[in-house]
């Protein structure tokens, strides 16, 4: 059995690597993809930080329809601008 110490010791298990693998994408595609800086992502899998309640939220929603979510951001993608 685990103690307390052991169980701080512990990081957590990285669901955002779960999902990412399930969609088989690499860290960077993930991160371009659903527009998340690659070092946030890197963080998350690591165990460094968490998701907050905030990106909770947004990787539910990637889990639950991923095509129609990176959709929905390609297209509110702006086109670069060339004249500035």
């Amino acid at each position: 059995m685990l103690s307390a110490a052991d169980f701080k010791r512990l990081r957590p298990v990285p669901r955002v690597r779960t999902l990412r693998r399930v969609l088989q994408l690499s860290q960077q595609q993930f991160a371009r993809r659903f527009q998340i800086p690659l070092a946030t992502v890197s963080d998350w899998e690591s165990g460094r930080a968490a998701p907050d309640a905030t990106a909770r939220a947004y990787l539910r929603l990637i889990a639950r329809d991923h095509a129609h979510i990176a959709q929905l951001l390609e297209s509110d993608a702006e086109p670069e601008d060339s004249t500035r």
